[in-house]
């Protein structure tokens, strides 16, 4: 990766994956892309509408971008309440951004999910190449885009490559309409309430990660070397799985009178239902050397120290 653009870039992800890549390749190396306005200076920005192919392949050519990493995406509980919008985008989207790809020769990323999973997968340890049939319009649209992928690097070449994250958590980035997104807003009401209202039940376990973790993967999977990569376009990775009342006892360690209550919602409850309670990445590790550094008890710590600062200085 040397001129690298960015789709979503002010999203949960995108949001901190532009600095990241900018502290590493330049920051007039990175251009970041999203439908609404930045207000960061720190490299070049456009404003494009992912649905619109014509602009993204003229941003991606005048930019002269080897490597398209594309982000812009509903997610999970947002695309159970707008599914057509998330097809039209998700799938439409990631069509023009693989074809862009193709035409310019780039390298190409998108994350794909836990989401990709459904109800009849091994919900304990599931494996890398295992039953996919999800029940939720976010994960019909990662699953067809996993294959995809696959498709543009079988058909046309195109070195597509991609993971299937687990819950992201960052101190950097508001929740975004994600089935995980408690496990954010939990540390947020401990420093600002004392006390948090789970909308996922207690004893519901959910693959995590923190979020430097998961752009370190993103990063490390790219500058892999491609002939060692057998999957390519969905590996497993993950760091931690844990439910409610696991990451409440980890926030005492800190707020000893931290208090969790619950009411639930029926519809991200779901969500949460049909995806696995811990994921195998073994096939990750073996083919380009992922590693988690964070587990729960690290992540809670730093991210109540950062959240602290950020709050305070708001």
């Amino acid at each position: 990766m040397k001129r690298i653009m960015i789709t979503g870039a002010l999203g949960q992800i995108g949001s901190e994956l532009t600095g990241k890549l900018r502290g590493i390749y330049g920051a007039d190396n990175v251009l970041a892309t999203d439908i609404r306005p930045s207000e960061d200076t720190s490299g070049p920005f456009e404003i494009l509408d992912v649905t619109d192919a014509k602009k993204m392949h003229e941003l991606a050519k005048d930019f002269g971008a080897d490597t398209m990493m594309h982000m812009a995406a509903l997610l999970s509980a947002t695309a159970e309440e707008k599914p057509l919008l998330a097809w039209n985008l998700n799938m439409g989207g990631l069509v023009n951004a693989l074809e862009a790809s193709r035409e310019l020769g780039m390298q190409f990323f998108t994350p794909s999910s836990i989401g990709a999973f459904g109800p009849s997968t091994p919900k304990t340890n599931t494996p890398q190449d295992t039953l996919q049939r999800p029940t939720t319009m976010y994960g019909v649209n990662k699953v067809a885009g996993e294959l995809l992928c696959d498709y543009y690097w079988q058909k046309f070449g195109v070195d597509t490559r991609g993971v299937r994250f687990p819950g992201l958590i960052s101190y950097v980035a508001q929740p975004g309409g994600g089935t995980t997104d408690y496990a954010v807003d939990i540390y947020y009401k401990a420093l600002e309430q004392g006390s948090y209202t789970s909308y996922i039940d207690q004893g519901t376990y959910m693959d995590m990660m923190y979020m430097p973790d998961a752009l370190q993967a993103i990063v490390d999977l790219m500058e892999a070397d491609s002939a060692k990569l057998e999957h390519r376009n969905a590996f497993n990775v993950t760091a931690m799985s844990f439910e409610p009342e696991q990451i409440a006892a980890s926030i005492r360690k800190h707020i000893p009178n931290f208090q969790m209550a619950y009411d639930v919602d029926p519809v991200r409850q779901a969500i949460a239902d049909s995806w696995p309670d811990s994921i195998d990445a073994a096939a990750a590790k073996k083919e380009w050397g992922f590693k988690a550094e964070y587990d729960l008890d690290a992540m809670t710590a730093d991210m109540l120290e950062k959240l602290k600062a950020k709050l305070q200085n708001a």
